[in-house]
């Protein structure tokens, strides 16, 4: 079943997760389909914040020690010594933020999503990702890549490369499996950033948007128009490129789904960018959004989250507002 409105959860809502969190159905031949859930629970006798993990096990993406499927929380006992700040899920893998800053991953390691210094195709417990020298203040994960910005503002990612997701330039390698500083932005100070599938977005401290990546569908939001069947030319950007269209605009959130990918600024608009054959842009029109087109069904936008094929919105008023694909309940609407 596919929702062509924006329909509103009725219930009050303060936080979303973002980038952080991966929700519906990936249909990949390796990875299957995909239902990863994490949560940060606090320890009312020790005030520390511990990861809970369910859903699908495979590739040991919840870092539980083993392959299993868990369809209630479970405790993530190989961090036990740690507090948790941030838990961010990708594809087929998931990183951990601990109070101190540093970085765990596990999980599925085929491009070199975990940036650990062990090669291995798979992790079924969280090792410490390799190379981060710095204290690291924010996670996210894209479907097969990983992104680290540090207390200064720097932007280390790692993993899949095949379409420049990681903003390391043309001759960079196509995997790129230690945590690497894109120097592409040297001088620009980065506050968040989300990861989709082959392409990257992120949010400068000053509120400017710079994206880069596969470009296909307008997901980057540069106005590239798709060539016949998407084989004449390439739409990939290898290293950040302000999305202009948003200049003037101070954005303070940004999303990435598979195909598209959302913002919100400081005045409380909703924008989109990207593929919409299912709708999950929340608009009518032509198939594809090139550049980043407004939501104004939306009042008061406070964050956004994209899964893969469907759009989430809190408001300033706790008010839940989901699109596209409702396969699975994704939008929690009738």
């Amino acid at each position: 079943m596919l929702t062509r409105a924006i329909g509103r959860v009725r219930i009050p809502v303060s936080r979303i997760q973002g980038s952080n969190c991966t929700s519906g159905l990936l249909k990949d031949s390796k990875l299957g389909p995909i239902g990863v859930c994490c949560s940060r629970w606090v320890s009312s006798e020790s005030g520390k914040r511990f990861a809970a993990m369910w859903g699908s096990g495979d590739y040991g993406r919840l870092g539980l020690g083993n392959l299993d499927s868990q369809w209630t929380p479970a405790v993530c006992s190989a961090l036990s010594d740690h507090s948790i700040t941030a838990v961010a899920c990708g594809g087929a893998h998931t990183l951990f933020l601990t109070e101190t800053r540093r970085v765990f991953a596990t999980g599925l390691n085929d491009c070199g999503q975990l940036g650990v210094s062990d090669v291995k195709s798979h992790a079924m417990d969280p090792l410490e990702v390799s190379g981060l020298d710095k204290d690291i203040l924010h996670i996210s994960a894209g479907y097969y890549h990983s992104a680290a910005i540090t207390v200064d503002g720097e932007l280390y990612m790692w993993g899949k490369n095949s379409s420049g997701q990681l903003g390391l330039g043309k001759k960079a390698a196509r995997v790129v499996r230690v945590p690497t500083k894109v120097e592409a932005l040297h001088g620009i100070t980065i506050q968040s950033v989300a990861l989709g599938s082959e392409h990257s977005v992120a949010v400068t401290d000053g509120g400017e948007v710079l994206s880069w990546g596969g470009g296909g569908s307008g997901r980057l939001g540069h106005g590239h128009q798709s060539s016949l069947f998407g084989i004449l030319r390439s739409n990939s950007e290898f290293t950040p490129r302000l999305i202009k269209e948003l200049e003037g605009i101070k954005v303070t959130n940004v999303a990435a789904g598979l195909l598209h990918s959302a913002c919100t600024d400081e005045n409380g608009s909703a924008f989109m960018f990207g593929e919409k054959s299912i709708n999950k842009m929340g608009f009518g029109g032509v198939r594809n959004a090139t550049t980043p087109s407004i939501i104004s069904e939306v009042p008061y936008a406070e964050e956004v989250a994209c899964g893969g094929y469907h759009t989430c919105v809190v408001t300033r008023g706790g008010e839940l507002y989901t699109w596209g694909s409702n396969e699975n309940g994704c939008l929690g609407t009738e």
